[in-house]
């Protein structure tokens, strides 16, 4: 098994930025999801849950910096007044691009029912740290992207649509990293814990550039793996990644 993409997400919800190399940290990879975009008036950290269109708007770090792409194609360096003000005349609401250091806890909302967007709203609040959903990774593995292409065949199983930070290439067939809960994966010079099954929402079924909407993907997951996909994990060791990097199990 061999590391096959590393994926990092700046900004919450938007498109993220494929790289050859990311440091682990404790609380995850390295400037991943440390920024979020929060609604001035409510506080909420806006997601693709309640407001798809973010995920056909881009990020990438440029040093200290947060590139922002919007669909338009214009391009505004962030945090800065004017970034805040391209993205509220974007989204249609006075909203900030603000680091989870000065926001702590984030709160965002979502449907009840993944399918359905005029379903009831919940709101979920974000553990302290990053603006993640729960626990610092994600893991996936080409395993579970195959295993998804044969039950809904007409849909784009692609990395993106999942939004992980490892994806894992191995050979076995099924959902693999299932079995890995518990134990210790070591790669490069980390050392992970996957913890429980990530569970799957609505952002499944987004539209995304190159990728059309599809509710087939999640009721594909919910009939045949209890709405799960990937596997949410804890650092152990920080360290570095590399793509290629050899993926070994210990229990």
């Amino acid at each position: 098994m061999h590391v096959a993409e590393l994926w990092r997400h700046p900004v919450k919800s938007l498109q993220g930025e494929p790289l050859d190399e990311a440091v682990v940290e404790h609380s995850g990879l390295s400037s991943d999801r440390r920024w979020g975009i929060v609604d001035c008036e409510t506080g909420m950290v806006l997601t693709a849950r309640r407001v798809p269109s973010l995920l056909l708007a881009s990020s990438r770090l440029t040093g200290a910096e947060v590139e922002l792409r919007l669909p338009d194609g214009n391009v505004v360096a962030a945090p800065s007044a004017h970034a805040d003000d391209v993205l509220s005349n974007w989204i249609g609401r006075r909203v900030a691009l603000v680091h989870v250091e000065s926001f702590g806890a984030g709160v965002s909302e979502y449907f009840q029912d993944a399918t359905d967007d005029n379903s009831a709203v919940v709101s979920w609040t974000m553990p302290p740290g990053r603006f993640v959903d729960a626990l610092p990774l994600l893991v996936i593995t080409t395993a579970s992207l195959r295993q998804g292409r044969a039950l809904h065949p007409d849909g784009a199983w692609e990395t993106r649509r999942f939004r992980p930070n490892i994806v894992v290439d191995v050979e076995d067939d099924g959902w693999v990293e299932d079995a890995w809960c518990g134990r210790t994966i070591r790669v490069g010079t980390a050392a992970v814990q996957p913890a429980v099954p990530c569970e799957r929402c609505t952002m499944v079924t987004r539209p995304q550039p190159g990728l059309d909407r599809d509710l087939d993907v999640f009721k594909a997951l919910a009939r045949h793996h209890g709405a799960t996909f990937g596997v949410w994990t804890t650092v152990l060791t920080p360290g570095v990644v590399r793509v290629g990097d050899e993926v070994t199990l210990t229990d």
